[in-house]
């Protein structure tokens, strides 16, 4: 979908790099080897998004440091645009509607990370969560967005044993 309206790959790869977890920073050699390009590529689009104040820069030390910047008015529409092209949006609701009493869901892996890996990792956390509607809506829903979704379900006292090692993670909140 953004393919379509975005013709440059590197700027849709920095899309989906801040805007999938807004929580996110880079610095251009990061991102420079994360995505496998040139810096200078990866420096023109960054420097085109900071002009557009779609992302913003911070100093750390010598470095620039990237991100998202989250008072820019079209910040809700163009994360909204991000989640809507990777079908997380698609996955989280529907799940989320027909589990059963859910207490905590959030993305962990790649996607939290902000890198469209192919693969969303979703951990839901709930005492009551119907394991078979949860596997119908997942492989419907990897058919239609084209990703394969990992799923982890949790009973509540399942996730405070793990809840450290999540914090220890990149993580981004659903629920």
């Amino acid at each position: 979908m953004l393919k379509s309206l975005i013709t440059s790959e590197t700027r849709i790869k920095l899309l989906l790099r801040f805007f999938l977890n807004p929580n996110n920073h880079a610095y251009l050699r990061q991102l420079s080897k994360e995505f496998n390009e040139s810096s200078n590529g990866i420096r023109v689009e960054l420097n085109r998004l900071v002009e557009s104040e779609i992302l913003q820069i911070s100093q750390s030390g010598n470095n620039k440091l990237y991100s998202a910047n989250r008072n820019h008015p079209l910040f809700s529409e163009i994360r909204n645009i991000v989640l809507k092209s990777t079908g997380i949006e698609n996955v989280i609701s529907e799940i989320i509607r027909k589990i059963g009493e859910l207490q905590k869901a959030f993305i962990r892996g790649d996607y939290a990370k902000g890198i469209d890996s192919g693969l969303i990792e979703l951990v839901l956390v709930g005492n009551v969560l119907n394991k078979q509607e949860i596997e119908r809506v997942r492989s419907k829903t990897e058919n239609l967005i084209q990703r394969k979704i990992s799923v982890l379900t949790l009973t509540n006292e399942e996730f405070l044993k793990l809840e450290n090692n999540f914090k220890k993670e990149t993580t981004f909140d659903l629920l």
